[in-house]
């Protein structure tokens, strides 16, 4: 395989990979294209390789932006903006978990303990809402408990944190 064809295979299975982390797929193509990148990359270099409007390309960089993971740089003597993204595999992953756990576990922990904290009118209905509700909040909140220790390791958190499981 020449690198042209693992380039776009590597970016285009990236890219199907990102509803897995919860970001859709021009996003994650952007952000594969940074990481292999030697070099900061303008907009338009990335509207020309993924070949994709720069309204698009415009939005998801921002998107990547709030995330954490792509960052501008700034080119002495150019007028355009460039951008990267975090070059670590494992800080970029904790980057991931951590902005996860506050766009989505976070909320649904609030939504758990809301309704589980409701008026217990007896009822069998109520008292098993309360129940199961109660067990999935505590459930949740001990896996962002979890991933909020792993998240705050210092670097190779991951590696270490999976080779002491293996002990």
């Amino acid at each position: 395989m020449e690198y042209q064809e693992a380039k776009e295979k590597f970016i285009s299975t990236w890219g199907s990979l990102g509803s897995l982390w919860g970001i859709n797929k021009a996003m994650a193509q952007i952000q594969a294209l940074l990481f292999i990148s030697t070099k900061p990359l303008s907009m338009e270099d990335i509207m020309e390789q993924l070949k994709i409007s720069r309204g698009n390309t415009s939005m998801n960089l921002r998107q990547l932006m709030d995330w954490g993971i792509v960052t501008k740089e700034l080119i002495p003597g150019e007028r355009r903006e460039y951008f990267t993204t975090e070059k670590d595999v494992q800080e970029l992953a904790r980057i991931i978990a951590k902005e996860r756990s506050r766009r989505e576990i976070k909320p649904v922990i609030k939504v758990l303990k809301d309704v589980s904290s409701i008026k217990n009118d007896k009822s069998a209905e109520t008292k098993e809402l309360i129940k199961q509700t109660k067990a999935l909040h505590d459930l949740t909140e001990n896996a962002d408990k979890i991933i909020n220790k792993l998240v705050n390791q210092e670097q190779n958190w991951m590696t270490k944190t999976i080779m002491k499981l293996f002990k």
